[in-house]
């Protein structure tokens, strides 16, 4: 029961800090059995929240021995069945991991005790949650993964006798430390160990690779971030107009993972150069690739304003009873957020651990204060009320910012008009050119994401001759911050 009233208010929390969750292959979790849900790590305690949140299952994560420290922290994890671990590095004896190679000694403390509680779990056919990486981190792509997923999954197949299955979990965040962003929560294909001997090291490390290969299938990998940036704008070119955050994963994936064998191609340096040479004319104009490649009239940018303000109207009469508690609380966990942690990968934890707390810290205060003031009905009608004003809060920030961002494309659209005209006659060539590009690189055995694009004719669009503006003799730019 308590774990069950925690996930329902996780999910409630995850509703509120994300404007959107998209979870892709829930069909690939069992419904009963032993299952390990393997994750990458690239969000901190939002990452394991996210998969208990979504999964449909009972999950008992492993959590570093550090986290349980705290009364509040170690409430909520117990009532969550999270295990403390204890991680090598963090053993006494051990050196960091600058320092030169020298014998350790033994530990004090093992973590014995905690795999027998997680074998337990799997052998009663429960469902463990880890992430092989280890550390929560924000680098481009997925760190060496440690080899304590496949230990657990080839001893409980081997303790229990049963089959145990390993569920890949990609988490994909489109801006990682935002709030009120989007984020992708995608379950591969289950590895299935079935019942076997005692594992042997060959075993876990063939494992441990398997599993690395099922999590880069499910994620963005780069060398850098660089080119992560690079090749996201190639895919706004590429990719339709209105596609799925899953699509939009699958195909910054694909750019990411093959890239390396064609960076060196002119055709593809050529294109790279001139994708990047038109992101700064956006960047000098103030407007995204989206904004431009809509193509709307100023009268449709307008009607969609009256319509942001008149939704705005209908929420911010039902903002306002519960503004005082709510405004503060968002602001501060904005502003506070990255203050608060050096860690870029703990950013937006931070953000949600600091707005949830304030949040129900005013709640509880304004309802004791009405309790006492006015009376029991009156706190019973503001633990209705408050609620129901927090969700117009989210809706009026939400049309504030649509309103402002339809506000600022008209406005650049009056100021530039023929620049934005040029930039859209140079955008509808460009697309033409990078589909043709990807279509003549991409690996022939891999299937197109969007068929229709590679059948785009040339003919659709006409091609300019040379020019000899400035813009074309441009070196290659620096790729935007």
């Amino acid at each position: 029961m308590v774990y069950r009233i925690l996930a329902w208010f996780l999910r409630v929390v995850t509703r509120v800090f994300f404007r959107q969750v998209e979870i892709v292959g829930s069909e690939n979790i069992p419904p009963t059995g032993g299952v390990l849900f393997a994750g990458n790590h690239p969000n901190s305690l939002i990452d394991p929240i996210l998969i208990i949140t979504s999964c449909g299952r009972k999950v008992h994560f492993a959590a570093k021995d550090a986290l349980f420290k705290g009364r509040l922290m170690r409430a909520v994890l117990r009532g969550l069945g999270a295990v403390p671990i204890q991680r090598r590095d963090d053993r006494d004896g051990t050196p960091p991991r600058d320092a030169p190679a020298q014998p350790v000694p033994a530990p004090a403390l093992d973590n014995e005790s905690a795999f027998a509680a997680m074998f337990a779990v799997l052998e009663s056919g429960g469902a463990i949650g880890i992430f092989p990486e280890g550390l929560s981190h924000d680098d481009s792509q997925l760190a060496k993964l440690k080899t304590g997923a496949a230990r657990l999954a080839l001893g409980g197949a081997h303790r229990g006798a049963a089959a145990i299955s390993i569920v890949p979990c990609g988490l994909t965040f489109i801006h990682p430390k935002r709030f009120r962003s989007r984020v992708l929560v995608q379950y591969g294909p289950p590895i299935v160990i079935s019942p076997q001997p005692p594992p042997t090291a060959d075993a876990v490390r063939a494992l441990t690779a398997e599993l690395d290969g099922a999590l880069r299938r499910l994620t963005i990998n780069a060398p850098d971030w660089e080119t992560v940036r690079a090749l996201d704008a190639v895919r706004r070119l590429y990719q339709p107009l209105e596609i799925s955050i899953g699509d939009r994963v699958e195909l910054a994936r694909r750019f990411n993972t093959h890239y390396g064998a064609v960076a060196a191609d002119p055709r593809v340096i050529e294109l790279v150069r001139r994708v990047g040479a038109y992101q700064v004319q956006l960047d000098e104009l103030g407007i995204t690739d989206r904004e431009l490649a809509r193509d709307l009239s100023n009268r449709e940018i307008a009607a969609r304003m009256m319509r942001h303000l008149t939704l705005l109207g209908f929420w911010l009469p039902l903002m306002v009873p519960g503004a005082p508690l709510h405004v503060p609380a968002v602001a501060f966990a904005r502003i506070a957020g990255p203050r608060l942690t050096p860690r870029k990968d703990v950013i937006a934890t931070t953000k949600l651990l600091s707005g949830m707390l304030l949040v129900l810290a005013s709640y509880a205060a304004a309802v004791a204060v009405l309790w006492w003031r006015a009376g029991l009905p009156a706190a019973l009608a503001a633990t209705i009320v408050l609620p129901l004003s927090g969700i117009a809060t989210l809706r009026v920030l939400d049309r504030l910012r649509l309103v402002r961002r339809g506000f600022g494309v008209l406005v650049r659209r009056l100021r530039f008009r023929r620049e934005v005209a040029a930039l859209r006659r140079d955008r509808a060539q460009l697309v033409v050119d990078v589909i043709r590009v990807v279509t003549e690189v991409k690996p022939a055995t891999l299937p197109a994401l969007f068929p229709r694009r590679e059948q785009h004719e040339e003919a659709d669009v006409p091609r300019r001759p040379p020019s000899n503006d400035r813009r074309d003799a441009e070196p290659e730019p620096e790729p935007p911050p």
